[in-house]
């Protein structure tokens, strides 16, 4: 059998052994809808609260503050729609975001430029990081929230949230954060961070696809995304996914609790992995700041090539890796994130995204190592735009 290697957990990861096993009572024995009034109903809603308290407290949250959704786009527009209609009504219509945000969050921000409201669209360096200066500099009076990523998606740079936060909480702005790619990698502590609102997704760290959650401080009030029912407390309707709720307390668990091991494990991988790179292939340039960089992220630029051919003989070497976020597959376009960091259209094309996790091993690196290489000089071979 051919074999695969997977290196695109920022896309995706497989559901844990573990996460599995919390899981599987509720789809076969403990299925009842938690909002009946039998036995295996209340056990089930039950077990719902228990896991939202545990996840409350692998953030630093109340459990109050904890609201289940289907996934992080869901999350991430909930809070900026709901955030915005709130203070639409305080005459406050200024945004302010950053110009390399996931698309469930800038689609948003775009939709409401054309709908009454001002965005100030923050640029990031050429690294991928902008100061907490920039945000200062940009509130207004009528600033009615600030949407800035927690841990970039294609690049991996990591954003200086909790001082961004503090200047929010000084000027009296609300402050949401897509922590998509941070929560599980990064150590988040709502208890002593300013962030009003935050976005996670379950799928990104071992739970299964098709849940999520909203973080909202208490006071923080946002109107509805949805309507129809009781549910979440009257916030966010539909029966609860009790088994992928269940299953997304236990691979945040295990995450918060795996943190630190996970973290220097995957570093050394992502670390080797570059380094590899950049030795056995010319003209390779690395995407995003190398200091405040998530730890299994790779972004790498191919000088000459394009990044779907080199995914194309990745693929048939049983290799597993992207050119970018999954959401935007199937565009012809250059990756927004790499042209905010100042690559030209056609080094942004050459692109190639790696995202390690801890179910990869030494021997998965150097089988990227050993086949990557020849694909690049097959390509710029036969490629018109390739000058030695």
């Amino acid at each position: 059998m051919k074999r695969i290697v997977y290196a695109d957990n920022a896309a995706t990861t497989a559901v844990s052994a573990h996460v599995f096993e919390a899981m599987e009572p509720y789809l076969r024995q403990n299925y009842g809808n938690p909002n009946s009034i039998y036995s295996i109903a209340r056990t089930a809603r039950n077990d719902i609260e228990n896991a939202r308290i545990n996840i409350a407290k692998a953030f630093g949250a109340d459990s109050k503050e904890i609201f289940f959704t289907s996934c992080g786009t869901e999350s991430n527009n909930w809070a900026i729609f709901g955030a915005a209609r709130v203070m639409a009504k305080k005459g406050k219509k200024h945004i302010i975001t950053t110009n390399f945000e996931h698309h469930s969050v800038s689609h948003c921000v775009d939709y409401l430029s054309k709908n009454g409201f001002e965005v100030t669209y923050l640029p990031v360096d050429g690294d991928g990081l902008i100061s907490p200066g920039q945000v200062e500099e940009a509130i207004r009076p009528d600033t009615a929230l600030v949407t800035v990523m927690y841990a970039n998606n294609e690049i991996g740079t990591i954003l200086p949230i909790s001082e961004i936060g503090e200047i929010c909480r000084v000027k009296g702005v609300l402050l949401h954060t897509d922590a998509v790619q941070a929560a599980g990698s990064l150590r988040i502590d709502l208890s002593r961070q300013d962030i009003d609102l935050m976005s996670v997704s379950g799928h990104k760290i071992h739970a299964p696809k098709g849940i999520g959650l909203l973080y909202i401080r208490k006071g923080v009030q946002i109107e509805n995304l949805m309507y129809g029912g009781n549910q979440e407390r009257m916030k966010r309707p539909g029966t609860e996914n009790t088994p992928s709720i269940i299953g997304l307390a236990a691979a945040v668990e295990k995450a918060v609790s795996d943190m630190e091991h996970k973290t220097s494990y995957v570093t050394s991988l992502r670390d080797r992995l570059i380094d590899g790179l950049v030795s056995r292939i010319p003209k390779v340039r690395i995407n995003g700041s190398l200091e405040h960089r998530l730890c299994g992220n790779v972004n790498v630029s191919f000088e000459g090539i394009e990044g779907e051919s080199i995914l194309l003989g990745l693929d048939m070497a049983g290799i597993c890796a992207s050119s970018g976020s999954a959401c935007t597959s199937g565009t012809l376009d250059p990756s927004h994130v790499l042209l905010a960091i100042g690559l030209s259209h056609e080094i942004a094309h050459g692109s190639l995204r790696l995202t390690l996790g801890q179910d990869n091993t030494e021997e998965d690196v150097e089988h990227i190592l050993v086949t990557l290489p020849p694909i690049v000089e097959r390509l710029r071979k036969l490629s018109p735009l390739w000058h030695e």
